[in-house]
């Protein structure tokens, strides 16, 4: 039975993709570095860190650990200040309805995300109170695409872990969903070659149809 659902948060509830190339993309120019949307692409789902050391692999270039440091925390300013800009109207459509839906039907809900910026995001979009866990970059685990996040986000919500769906759209989130013994629904119109099932988006997504493929997935 389908006792939980796990959402990622960016790309799933709110879409905050343009704010990270953006902010990655100023300190790619002042350090040198080769940065495009391609390359942003593989920067989905995971930490700060992790995505600074793909964008220093794909230039071939190293820094020092102070450097690297510093280069983290300006990126991740200048990100949070873009966040300011976020409303509730940036929630991406379906997500409120659905989270309704899941309310009335007794199935608990959880953000589990990489980023450390989560509690920020959800008071901007006011869904901070909106989840019955949230575990995100801030939590002593390791990040996606180990199942760490998810296994907490279980833990936290008293719930075995075949009992729970993760919502990813990323090929990260998705291995740790399927690492952790979860069904992994993947959103958006790229192609994730692991998940269990695919929606194009969850706008007129309610409880009965994640239920209907929880057990379509369980079956087999």
């Amino acid at each position: 039975m389908l006792k939980a659902v796990i959402f990622d948060l960016d790309g799933v509830i709110v879409s905050t993709d343009i704010y990270h190339y953006k902010a990655w993309q100023v300190l790619a120019k002042k350090h040198g570095f080769h940065f495009d949307e391609a390359l942003n692409d593989r920067l989905k789902g995971i930490s700060r860190a992790e995505s600074l050391e793909i964008i220093l692999e794909a230039n071939n270039a190293t820094v020092s650990q102070r450097t690297f440091k510093r280069i983290a925390a300006a990126k991740n300013r200048r990100y949070r200040k873009l966040l300011n800009q976020l409303t509730r109207k940036d929630i991406l459509p379906g997500v409120v309805e659905l989270l309704g839906s899941l309310k009335q039907n007794g199935i608990k809900t959880a953000i589990g995300s990489s980023s450390r910026n989560t509690p920020k995001i959800l008071r901007k979009l006011k869904l901070e109170d909106a989840f019955d866990a949230v575990v995100d970059g801030n939590a002593s685990v390791r990040s996606k695409p180990a199942p760490d996040i998810f296994l907490t986000c279980a833990d936290a919500l008293e719930v075995m872990p075949a009992s729970c769906m993760v919502i990813e759209d990323a090929n990260a989130g998705i291995t740790a969903a399927k690492a952790a013994g979860m069904t992994a629904v993947g959103v958006g119109q790229k192609p994730l070659p692991q998940a269990d099932a695919m929606l194009l988006t969850l706008h007129s997504i309610n409880a009965e149809r994640l239920k209907s493929i929880y057990l379509m997935v369980k079956s087999g």
